[in-house]
C-alpha cells in the first residue's frame, strides 16, 4: 500500500505542474471572442451616425443651393423683362423727342397718323427749302415708316433716300434718322456712322447738335466716357441755345 501511495503521489506531482503550466499558458494566450452577433461599439456607432449626419448636411446644402439657383433664375428673368421694357421706353422717348425736334427743321408734319396719301400730299406741296418733289416724297415716305413703328422698313427707306438724294437739304435729316433707328435697335456702330455723317458732312444742318448729343450717348453706352464727355461738352458749348445742349448738360451733370 505504501508503494501504491508513493506511485500515486508521484503521478500527482507530475500532473500538478502540468495543470499549473496549462493554466498559466491559458492565461497568457490571447483571448479571441466572436463579436459578430454583438451590438456595435460606441465608436463604431458614432462613426456611423457621423457619416449619416454628414450625408444629410450635404443633401440639405444641395437643396439650399438649388433653391438659390431657382431664385437667381427668377431674378434674371425679371431683370431681362425690365431691360426689354426700358429699351422700349428709351426707343419711344428717342422717337417722340426727335419728332418734336424735326417738326420745325424739315418742313414736315410730325403726325403719328401719316399714311401714304398724306405723304403724297406733302410731296406735292412746294418745299420751302428747294428740295425736289421726288426727294420730298421719298423722305416723307421713309418718315412715315418711322411713325408707323416699322423700324426695319424705315431703315431701308432712309438708306435708299440718302443714296438717291445725297445733297438735298433733307439728306442730313435722313442720316440723322438712320442714326436714331440704329441706336434704338442697339446697332451702335451703324448709328455712330450715321451720326458722324451729319456732323462731318453737313455742318450747317440744324441736326448737328442733336447728332452730337446722340453720339455722346452712344459713346457712354460703349464705355468710352472721355469721348462721350467731349461730345456732350461740345454740344453745350458750341450750341448753347439748342434743345440738345440742355439735354447734354443734364446728362453730364447726372451721369458723367
Amino acid at each position: 500500500m505504501r508503494h501504491s501511495l508513493k506511485r500515486l503521489c508521484g503521478a500527482g506531482a507530475l500532473v500538478l505542474p502540468l495543470s499549473v503550466m496549462s493554466l498559466v499558458e491559458a492565461q497568457q494566450r490571447p483571448i479571441v471572442e466572436d463579436r459578430t452577433a454583438q451590438p456595435r461599439g460606441f465608436l463604431e456607432q458614432a462613426e456611423v451616425r457621423e457619416e449619416a449626419g454628414g450625408s444629410l448636411v450635404m443633401y440639405n446644402q444641395l437643396q439650399e443651393h438649388q433653391r438659390e439657383i431657382q431664385q437667381l433664375r427668377g431674378q434674371i428673368e425679371e431683370l431681362r423683362h425690365q431691360l426689354e421694357q426700358l429699351r422700349n421706353q428709351t426707343r419711344q422717348q428717342y422717337l417722340d423727342l426727335d419728332e418734336r425736334l424735326m417738326a420745325g427743321s424739315a418742313g414736315i408734319e410730325a403726325n403719328p397718323q401719316v399714311d401714304q396719301e398724306s405723304a403724297r400730299q406733302v410731296a406735292q406741296t412746294p418745299s420751302p427749302s428747294g428740295n425736289s418733289p421726288d426727294a420730298q416724297a421719298a423722305y416723307q415716305a421713309a418718315f412715315a415708316r418711322v411713325q408707323s413703328r416699322e423700324f426695319a422698313e424705315a431703315i431701308q427707306a432712309f438708306e435708299a433716300f440718302v443714296t438717291d438724294y445725297p445733297d438735298t437739304n433733307l439728306t442730313a435729316n435722313g442720316y440723322y434718322w438712320l442714326g436714331e433707328l440704329h441706336s434704338a435697335e442697339a446697332n451702335l456702330d451703324q448709328a455712330e456712322a450715321a451720326f458722324r455723317q451729319v456732323i462731318d458732312n453737313f455742318s450747317q444742318s440744324s441736326k448737328v447738335p442733336d447728332a452730337l448729343y446722340k453720339l455722346g450717348l452712344i459713346k457712354a453706352r460703349q464705355g468710352e466716357l472721355e469721348e462721350s464727355r467731349g461730345l456732350l461738352e461740345r454740344v453745350r458749348d458750341d450750341y448753347p441755345d439748342s434743345s440738345a445742349a440742355g439735354l447734354a448738360n443734364d446728362f453730364l451733370r447726372q451721369s458723367l
